[in-house]
């Protein structure tokens, strides 16, 4: 008899044999919102303990096919619901009905960051946060990356409004090496600058799926730098988030700007858009294609009041050497006294006697006369400085794009490739003002992963660009300016210096009388000195002052632009990370004990150029870092008591092996109420330039502190070279002398007697910190969620510089003394290698340094962060958090600790994501207290502000999300460290389609 089946129920025979041969399960269904009934779209089906998974369609419908054999767990997820893990025991199942219940729950969020492994935020080992989907969306800042800002414990320091820096428990700067960014997975430092980029080039609103930070030590899991905290962005899945999806943004800001101090005299437009699109074909492989552009003229750094010299001013009622942090070109100046012992100086009289004899009828002014009897006062005169907005670039500019390609050939394993990169314009504050032009970071990164394991290699290859330093380029255009005036003279800034001095000296002989034969310095009044200074300035700024709306101005500001450092002021860097780092979890061959494992490999590879670093084709510098870890983890007492303990080693090539330990515990005595008790240890290696850098900027040169560069300049082991402090005191007292004094053998004993000399310099190497940290975190009645930490950290080796300056040594060779600026000649053979410590007046690159060490003082830092977040009815949200945040120095004032960071800070926060079905809003209120800010750029009292944000979101028939909100709303103008731009509001409207929207 022949039997013939019905061709579905063949079908289904056949699929059955198949699911008995291989193992295979298949599963289609739909999933729904239990309260509406409404199709759910993009809701996530993920087989647990593999990669496999999909997503559900525009139906809400879903097709699962898994290789192995019943039962199998799927875990269903999607921001804003609860999550639900549901067991399949059938090889076929079909019209599967999943119901998911819209969660307004506090305390759900399952986090990654803090052990490497997923589990629930309340039972987090450490402090952590997390933004979500619905979080990114919804923030009132103008992106989702300032919107980090509104979580507890965290600063956020703006250098420009596209480039921001993430820090936690003090120690900030406007370049955080202590501070750890990865984006899917992916370090974001820059190579040569070892500190993170902010968002420059991580994914757009539209790619993040979630950001977690988490606050304190985490070389345990992480290794160097992650010293102050750690900053995890992931983006979303190929898989999980298909379908197109558009966001568009157009804002204003600079509204009420100071116009006076340069600012735009209207408000200025801001635009921003991205696109994404991906695609899964049969759950197997996917792709997704991102891009991103926005444009913004950036704030501007206005800061022409304060002084960072103010020591120079003596008794005047103002300072001529007042170097203010958003001048650019101050930073050239000159004690008048110096000029006294330069013979340049007096040579340069000739011509400028002609030139004012020529053109003004002034008797020529009798500069040896004055100069040997003492006219020249003791006081340092700066150049007259351009404004920061005059060459600077303020068009912040940002273009973004990634391409994800993903294959998963078993359930088991997904691998993938994917290509980020950013491009733009933006300013950067660290020593000097930096405007950091078309430069470029390019990451590309291969990975394999498996439910228990992955495999990841990354290159970072950075590209700076047209990037310049801007005090730089300011001294070359005033280099430049001088070729303008009708002289024969150098084009070098210590001429404009010199022509100072030289008119200081002319109003006193033509415009006052004085004869430096007949008349006393003593004769010379504050009045008639105050004048004097004021009538050389106006002269002098007649003379080789330029008109930048002028075809000559123009043409040299675009030559003042030209050339790499030591000649102009532009980087020539290209340098590359290259990264690689495997993780296991025994999870699968382990029952008793939770064990992770892992391993990594990192080698920087320095091209500067010779612009930052001393590298060449010929010198070629790499540093290579290896590390490995381990982390355990045991549950007891019916998994109320949960202990890990994790220890990770670390070496780079040019330091001994450093250990991190960490141990923590977790105690849970009920449910949703945990405390935390952790011992975290740190550390961070000095940065690429700590070890290597080899920078000419002009008055000094910045040198890494390794042996190499330390016996290059012979510091440490030549006796003549002196801290800059005490050459500073030395130079003081010279000057204070009369002419006289200043040829008196004693009085000269006296004042080298006040110099320190540098001796047993020590390399620098890694700085170290081992910190304590209790925490509570609870959930009661599913309403108020309170979070509380408490921490001390203590600090070991702080890396630091320290300054100072070599005297030159006699040499009877003139020709050699001309040659090398480290000799100075004299005839007499008495006195050959000697050091000239007249020398020690004047500081240049070829004989003061800038080095890195470390502090040999030991310091520690305690601080306080706590949170409440009630849930009320009708979904509105109330939160409140609260940091405070002490260093303790043990009364050392020997170097800059720069902890940079409010005492006290709060943030309130009240919202309701969902006051109807399609209206959503959102309110936070930020303020600090004032505090200090020491760096290297400048140290001053930064201002307490307080700033209201707030945003309204509105979801259209059409899958669009139209949200309008402002930053700073009230427009209270702010800055957040020396020399930064002042922040003033921003409004904004923005669009965002997506085609799976929920």
């Amino acid at each position: 008899m022949k039997l013939t089946l019905p061709k579905s129920l063949l079908s289904l025979v056949l699929m059955m044999l198949v699911s008995v041969a291989f193992g295979q399960v298949s599963i289609t269904g739909k999933v729904t919102d239990k309260a509406t009934g409404d199709e759910l779209i993009g809701v996530s089906i993920l087989v647990k303990g593999t990669v496999l998974g999909t997503i559900t369609d525009v139906q809400g419908n879903f097709n699962l096919e898994v290789k192995s054999a019943p039962p199998v767990t799927l875990v269903v997820s999607s921001v804003g619901y609860e999550r639900i893990e549901l067991e399949v025991n059938q090889s076929s199942v079909r019209d599967l009905k999943i119901e998911m219940t819209e969660s307004m729950l506090l305390g759900q969020e399952v986090v990654v960051s803090a052990s490497r492994v997923e589990e629930n935020i309340l039972q987090s080992p450490v402090s952590i946060e997390k933004m979500d989907v619905i979080a990114v969306q919804q923030t009132p800042a103008d992106n989702y990356y300032k919107g980090i800002q509104y979580l507890k414990g965290v600063d956020v320091t703006q250098s420009s409004i596209n480039f921001q820096i993430v820090n936690a428990r003090g120690f900030n700067s406007t370049g955080n090496t202590r501070f750890v960014q990865l984006t899917d997975g992916m370090d974001t430092q820059a190579p040569a600058l070892n500190f993170p980029i902010g968002n420059l080039n991580g994914p757009s609103e539209l790619d993040v799926e979630s950001v977690e930070f988490i606050s304190g030590a985490q070389s345990a899991l992480y290794g160097p730098n992650a010293f102050n905290g750690l900053l995890r962005v992931t983006s979303k899945s190929a898989f999980d988030y298909q379908g197109f999806s558009a966001f568009a943004k157009v804002g204003i800001n600079h509204l009420g700007a100071d116009e006076e101090a340069g600012a735009p005299s209207s408000p200025q437009p801001m635009y921003e858009m991205s696109l994404r699109y991906a695609k899964s074909f049969n759950d197997k492989f996917a792709f997704k294609v991102n891009f991103s552009y926005m444009k913004a003229e950036d704030w501007y750094a206005t800061d022409y009041q304060t002084d960072r010299e103010a020591q120079r001013q003596g008794d005047l009622p103002f300072n001529p050497g007042k170097d203010a942090p958003n001048y650019m070109g101050d930073e050239a100046a000159v004690n008048l006294a110096i000029l006294s012992f330069s013979s340049a100086w007096r040579s340069l009289g000739n011509p400028l006697n002609n030139y004012y004899s020529l053109n003004g009828g002034n008797t020529p002014v009798n500069i040896q006369d004055f100069a040997n009897n003492g006219f020249l006062p003791n006081q340092v005169v700066s150049v007259t400085p351009f404004e920061e907005h005059e060459l600077i670039d303020y068009g912040a500019e940002n273009i973004k794009g990634n391409i994800g390609l993903y294959y998963r050939p078993t359930d088991k394993i997904e691998l993938s490739y994917l290509y980020n990169a950013g491009f733009g314009t933006s300013i950067y504050t660290g020593a000097q003002r930096y405007s950091l032009k078309n430069f470029g970071i390019q990451q590309h990164r291969v990975q394999a992963k498996a439910d228990n394991w992955f495999l990841r290699a990354y290159a970072t290859l950075e590209n700076s660009g047209d990037s310049y330093i801007t005090e730089f380029y300011a001294k070359r255009v005033t280099d430049l300016s001088i070729s303008q005036a009708p002289l024969a003279i150098p084009q070098d800034v210590s001429v404009w210096l010199g022509t100072y001095g030289y008119n200081y000296l002319r109003y006193l002989q033509n415009n006052l009388g004085y004869n430096p034969n007949s008349n006393s310095p003593a004769d010379v009044t504050q009045a008639d000195q105050i004048a004097a200074y004021n009538f050389a300035r106006e002269q002098t700024e007649a003379l080789y002052g330029i008109d930048f709306n002028s075809a000559a101005g123009q043409r040299i500001l675009a030559d003042a632009l030209e050339g790499v450092v030591p000649t102009g002021p532009k980087f020539n860097d290209q340098s590359k990370l290259y990264h690689a780092e495997f993780q296991y979890d025994f999870k699968n061959e382990i029952d008793f004990i939770e064990l992770l494992s892992g391993a990594s490999f990192r080698l920087y590879d320095l091209q500067s150029n010779g612009t930052i670093f001393p590298d060449s084709e010929s010198n070629p510098i790499t540093i290579a870092e290896y590390g490995a870890y381990m982390q355990g983890t045991k549950r007891l007492v019916e998994d109320k008591v949960k202990l890990i303990g994790s220890i990770r080693v670390d070496k780079n090539q040019n330091f001994n092996a450093v250990w991190s330990p960490r141990i923590s515990t977790v105690i849970s005595p009920v449910k949703n109420h945990n405390f935390r008790f952790s011992y975290q240890t740190g550390f961070r290696n000095p940065t690429t330039q700590g070890q290597h850098i080899n920078l000419n900027i002009i008055s000094s040169r910045l040198l890494g502190g390794l042996p190499a560069n330390l016996s290059r300049y012979e510091i440490g082991t030549n006796p003549y070279l002196y801290s800059l402090e005490s050459v500073d005191q030395f130079a003081g007292q010279i000057f204070a002398g009369s002419p006289a004094q200043q040829q008196d053998p004693a009085y000269i004993g006296s004042a080298l007697a006040l110099l320190d000399p540098i001796e047993n310099f020590s390399p620098v190497k890694p700085e170290q910190v081992k910190g304590f940290e209790l925490g509570y975190k609870s959930l009661i009645n599913n309403k108020l969620m309170i979070d509380l930490v408490g921490y001390l950290n203590n600090y070991d080796n702080f890396i630091v510089q320290q300054r100072m300056r070599r005297a030159a040594l006699y040499t009877t060779d003139q020709a050699a003394a001309d040659a090398d600026p480290l000799l100075s000649y004299n005839p007499d053979p008495n006195v050959a290698g000697q050091p000239n410590p007249f020398t020690l007046l004047n500081g240049t690159a070829d004989n003061t340094y800038q080095v890195y060490t470390n502090a040999t003082e030991s310091i520690n830092a305690m601080g306080f962060a706590g949170e409440a977040t009630y849930l009320f009815p009708g979904n509105y949200t109330f939160g409140v958090n609260y940091s405070w945040n002490k260093l303790n120095t043990n009364g050392s004032d020997d170097f800059v600790f720069g902890f940079n960071t409010p005492e006290h800070k709060f943030n309130i926060k009240f919202g309701n994501r969902k006051l109807t079905d399609d209206i959503g809003f959102n309110v936070v209120y930020r303020w600090q207290t004032d505090f200090y800010w020491e760096s290297s750029f400048g140290d001053g009292n930064i201002p307490a502000y307080g700033t209201l944000d707030a945003q309204v979101t509105y979801k259209t028939p059409i899958k669009a999300l139209v949200k309008v909100g402002g930053s700073n709303i009230l427009n209270d103008y702010y800055i957040q460290s020396i020399g930064a731009p002042s922040i003033g509001a921003i409004f904004y409207v923005s669009v965002t389609f997506d085609s799976m929207t929920k």
